[in-house]
């Protein structure tokens, strides 16, 4: 079966990560470079997949998985590399990663209770401020440099402020709505 044009899209996603992180590991600036510019392309081809799959009718089963597993998988590349770089604190990286994971867990869960757990506006520009704060970071310091600060700290380390409160913000929202989607229904019995 050959995959869709927004399936297809996601699975370029999922190629562009290895080419993200040659480059950005390199850490040279023409390799920051290719690397930021990897990782915008594949940042912008989820919204292009996405408009796609609605616009044409093309929403799969096949592409509900790639998308939010190509994101997760792109976010996690940025993050390893920039903590391997000491451009992140590991903390930081743990804290974001954990929450994608609790949300992908949940969405699971009510899957299974057959209730559906849409992308709230806060999801999404969790995921916008993510994709900045990343580039920000791996483009440092050909855009923002080092010594751009304000009130002691680099310009990012507020990026990544903005981006922690959002990320946590947006994942407590899903819990709170999930909450109120699944109370009352019986757990399921388990299979041993």
């Amino acid at each position: 079966m050959r995959p869709n044009l927004p399936n297809s899209i996601s699975i370029f996603r999922v190629v562009m990560i290895p080419v993200f992180m040659v480059f950005v590991l390199l850490d040279t600036p023409a390799g920051r470079i290719v690397a930021v510019c990897a990782f915008v392309i594949a940042s912008l081809s989820d919204f292009v997949d996405g408009y796609l799959a609605r616009r044409r009718h093309q929403t799969t089963i096949l592409g509900a998985f790639l998308d939010p597993l190509a994101d997760k998988l792109l976010v996690a590349a940025a993050l390893v590399s920039l903590v391997s770089l000491n451009k992140l604190s590991a903390w930081i990286a743990m804290v974001v990663l954990a929450r994608e994971l609790a949300v992908s867990g949940l969405r699971m869960v009510a899957a299974v209770e057959n209730v559906v757990i849409y992308a709230s506006v806060w999801g999404k520009v969790k995921t916008n401020l993510q994709m900045f704060t990343l580039a920000a970071l791996v483009i440092t310091p050909e855009l923002f440099r080092y010594s751009w600060k304000l009130g002691g700290h680099h310009v990012t380390w507020y990026f990544v402020i903005v981006m922690l409160v959002v990320t946590v913000g947006s994942g407590i929202e899903y819990f709170v709505r999930a909450r109120q989607s699944l109370r009352g229904r019986p757990a399921p019995a388990s299979v041993e």
